[in-house]
């Protein structure tokens, strides 16, 4: 029998785990011993938060950052092949989405492996849920262009999209670049487009509004170095 892969899901910042994700998370992190991660500090105080009782030294951490070769990878599952199951744990939100864990997920199946998903908070979903944008069509496009005029080409073309497919489309930005990409949206989108901008998702000072960008250009929401999400329909 091979072990299976659960993908594990964390908060999205500094609060109480049980809070934003039921007890079935909690219970598989006590019986899971190895780790598929991101970022090995933060993983292991989730996993302390979660499970103050389990002892870390016998945890077997595998790092899936920017610098993980892929002949390397390709090994973080031979656990399963041996019966053991192991956890694919995200930096923040849900494994898999927006989040480097995908290749391991293509690997699961590629192996036979069973892939579990495990219920949590995935902001894109919770942002698009309190939008009041349509959650029968819509697209995620990860980060727009960096380059100024880039930028700005890709906002009129996704506002031009949302519009031909009556579809929401949803993005997001570096948190430190928050200011820039709201001053871009409102310079490029016409009046009548609707924006929502959706900050620090589950946590005590969550902001989430969605207003006309004519709206909009009255308003100054504080979005310096907050994890936010930006939705448009046309």
């Amino acid at each position: 029998m091979k072990g299976t892969l659960y993908l594990i899901p964390t908060t999205l910042g500094e609060n109480e785990p049980l809070e934003v994700m039921p007890y079935s998370v909690k219970k598989m992190v006590e019986l899971i011993d190895h780790y598929i991660v991101e970022n090995e500090k933060s993983a292991r105080r989730f996993i302390k938060k979660i499970t103050p009782k389990k002892s870390q030294p016998s945890l077997t951490i595998m790092k899936l950052d920017k610098y993980a070769e892929e002949l390397e990878t390709r090994t973080f599952l031979d656990a399963c092949d041996r019966g053991i199951s192991v956890g694919l744990l995200s930096e923040a939100g849900v494994p898999a989405v927006a989040d480097p864990g995908a290749t391991i997920v293509k690997l699961a199946h590629e192996k036979g492996i069973k892939v579990v998903p495990l219920v949590g908070p995935s902001s894109i979903l919770m942002a698009l849920m309190a939008s009041g944008m349509n959650g029968q069509n819509f697209a995620f496009n990860g980060y727009l262009p960096i380059d100024n005029s880039e930028r700005k080409k890709a906002i009129k073309d996704l506002e031009k999209l949302s519009k031909e497919k009556n579809q929401s489309q949803i993005f997001i930005e570096t948190p430190y670049r928050n200011e820039k990409m709201f001053t871009d949206l409102k310079s490029a989108l016409t009046p009548g487009t609707l924006l929502c901008i959706a900050v620090d998702i589950t946590l005590p000072d969550e902001y989430i509004k969605t207003y006309s960008i004519a709206e909009w250009k009255s308003q100054s929401p504080d979005l310096h170095k907050r994890p936010a999400i930006f939705i448009i329909q046309k």
